[in-house]
């Protein structure tokens, strides 16, 4: 190669790089503007790597807690990733780095009322479902501003909300990603979700809504009402689904047998609406893996620093175990997004 020649090479991969380092530093920034929006304060995180980008704030339980991205590169597909009700986006930081390794950049929003100090207000808001769907409208209009179809994807509540915004939203959406995806709800909650005034009973219920607990990334228990506001968005699916839409992207769905929060009959009611390819990775009965573990490898339960001496041992699935089937599911997952999507 002349010495010409690679004068230019060297320019063009420099023009390249900084091209490239502008758009990670332009989507981090309106990033930032959203939580600026919605938390009215954020800082520096103490913990950042060149390719994640998270957004704190001191009105958070700790940067744990903070919504983050995994920018891979500018030109790479995008994954908006959400997490589950009374959590926080580290419970997708397992998922996450999988789909990184994949390519993808990975967005894992914060939902309204999650991740705070004080949560009782936001917790008992009668527009609290409505508020989670206009934020993850909001994040993944943002994602749409580098792609031209997102990929969307969560964890329990997260998976409701995925296939709600589908539903809404299908031009938008290339392919769907449901880890324990909360399609139904445990029998007694759908049935006391039916009777008239339960909101009312259920804020009373929640009282001063508590947030400090074993898990310094998730909150002690769900909050009734906001349990309750889970089952609306779950009916308003189910409605658009009756009424004759389908859903005729890509569907990747992993889900324990034995879930007691989400039954697993949530999600096999919703592949009968898929007209698509679909991947169904079922951990078997014999595993007896609770809901929330479905997500959690081994570096991911090290980090969570979950406190047992504050946890009441003789509740089932009180205290946070590995997925022993998480690597194998990882693997599915990863076929699934290079051959699928």
């Amino acid at each position: 190669m002349s010495v010409i020649k690679m004068i230019c090479w060297l320019a063009l991969a420099t023009l390249s790089c900084c091209a490239a380092a502008q758009t990670q530093f332009d989507f981090n920034q309106s990033f930032k503007a959203l939580y600026t929006a919605e938390l009215g304060t954020t800082q520096k995180c103490m913990d950042s790597t060149p390719n994640r980008y998270a957004v704190c704030s001191e009105v958070l339980r700790s940067d744990g807690n903070a919504p983050f991205v995994l920018f891979h590169d500018a030109d790479s597909p995008i994954v908006v990733l959400t997490h589950g009700l009374s959590d926080s986006p580290f419970f997708v930081t397992a998922i996450a780095s999988e789909l990184f390794d994949s390519g993808y950049t990975v967005v894992a929003p914060l939902l309204p009322g999650h991740g705070l100090r004080n949560a009782a207000a936001d917790m008992a808001d009668e527009q609290l479902a409505e508020r989670w769907q206009a934020h993850l409208d909001d994040v993944v209009a943002l994602a749409l501003e580098y792609t031209d179809k997102v990929t969307l994807g969560g964890f329990s509540t997260g998976g409701a909300l995925s296939v709600d915004y589908y539903l809404q939203h299908p031009d938008h959406v290339n392919g769907l990603l449901l880890f324990s995806g909360a399609l139904a709800l445990n029998s007694n909650v759908e049935a006391l979700s039916r009777i008239w005034g339960i909101k009312s009973l259920a804020k009373l219920l929640d009282g001063d809504y508590q947030t400090a607990g074993p898990n310094p990334h998730k909150y002690p228990n769900v909050a009734s009402f906001a349990g309750l506001e889970l089952m609306d968005l779950i009916r308003g699916i189910r409605q658009r689904l009756d009424e004759g839409q389908r859903i005729t992207v890509p569907v990747f769905i992993s889900h324990s047998q034995v879930d007691q929060t989400t039954p697993i009959e949530g999600v096999i009611d919703l592949l009968d609406y898929v007209d698509a390819d679909n991947t169904f990775y079922v951990i078997d009965a014999e595993h007896q893996l609770c809901h929330a573990d479905l997500v959690v490898n081994r570096l991911l339960l090290e980090k969570m620093n979950f406190d047992k001496r504050r946890a009441d041992l003789s509740e089932t699935c009180a205290v946070p175990q590995v997925n022993p089937q998480f690597f194998p599911m990882a693997r599915a997952l990863r076929g699934f997004v290079e051959f699928a999507l």
